[in-house]
């Protein structure tokens, strides 16, 4: 758990131990409304904050502010009846929860895929007429002799022009009977040289050797979107303003053209579609499975090269 994720959980128990404890307080009229909003400013400032961010910068319609209007209704409601504040507050804890498993979720599949870039290699033995001098692998030209010894990292594709081995593959390909090499063979960097002193001369700079495109595409692998994905941000843009507009009718029409019915009454159910609306559930779950996926691929060795992909795959039979 990082540092970040381990202050949302505290701010998420310190929030919730405050609303039971002022449950049971005996306390009325402003001090009991000053008490409440303690909880609710610890556990969802950084909502209100975003919602502001965004109206500040034109991007009104976000969940930030679908939650940051229907708490703070509820709270201004419980003002205007000596109600209930608890309900804004538990609306932003379930929310703030919610984030916090997404967050944690995001958090080990980064963690995988992290693992994963070990198979980069950090040096490489350069051969110069001083001798063996090891450098880092973007130091290495095309036409560079470099030699790698048993037990250590291809670090950059090249052929072999002196000495035999077995490479360990499994790191690219998946494959784990070792490959036999000799003079003349291709290699490429990410592989383990198993048990041979291998001379290979490099055909290929570091930025365009193997494993570091295979690293580029799985670091960038979640800009290569489903046709899913696409779809649910293209539905959040339009869906939000929407809901919105659907709840401010919900609020003003009935109360005009209904007899008995009560202002009160209408914001509040305005209020409740517009948390039972919030497309958060939507926008957040369906690229966090698919994040998901791609860190739990790689947790066992597979590159997945983008959630396009990984779609793709649901066709497979």
């Amino acid at each position: 758990m990082t540092r970040k994720q381990k202050k949302m959980l505290l701010r998420i128990l310190i929030a919730a131990a405050l609303m039971i404890l002022f449950g049971f307080l005996p306390i009325e009229g402003w001090v009991r409304f000053g008490a409440y909003m303690i909880p609710y400013l610890v556990v969802g400032w950084d909502i209100l904050l975003g919602a502001a961010m965004g109206i500040r910068n034109k991007q009104v319609f976000d969940e930030n502010f679908l939650m940051a209007v229907a708490t703070i209704g509820a709270m201004a409601i419980a003002i205007y009846e000596d109600g209930d504040y608890t309900e804004a507050i538990a609306v932003m804890l379930f929310y703030q929860i919610g984030e916090a498993f997404e967050n944690y979720a995001v958090g080990k599949s980064r963690k995988s895929i992290t693992q994963l870039m070990n198979i980069r290699p950090d040096s490489a033995n350069l051969k110069t007429d001083e001798g063996i001098v090891q450098v880092r692998p973007s130091k290495v030209k095309p036409g560079n002799i470099i030699v790698i010894k048993p037990g250590e990292k291809v670090p950059l594709d090249g052929v072999v022009i002196e000495g035999t081995s077995s490479l360990d593959t499994a790191a690219l390909t998946g494959e784990s009977m070792p490959r036999d090499v000799e003079v003349g063979d291709e290699i490429l960097s990410g592989c383990v040289n198993i048990n041979g002193l291998l001379t290979v001369e490099v055909t290929k700079r570091f930025g365009e050797s193997t494993v570091n495109k295979i690293l580029d595409m799985v670091e960038n692998a979640i800009i290569k979107k489903a046709k899913t994905e696409n779809f649910i941000t293209r539905f959040a843009v339009v869906y939000t303003p929407i809901v919105v507009a659907a709840a401010a009718i919900l609020a003003i029409v009935p109360p005009l053209v209904i007899d008995g019915a009560t202002w009160s009454d209408w914001i509040y159910r305005a209020l409740n579609f517009l948390v039972v609306s919030c497309p958060c559930a939507l926008v957040i779950s369906v690229p966090l499975s698919f994040f998901g996926g791609i860190g739990g691929a790689s947790r066992i060795g597979v590159l997945v090269k983008g959630s396009n992909y990984l779609e793709a795959m649901s066709g497979v039979k």
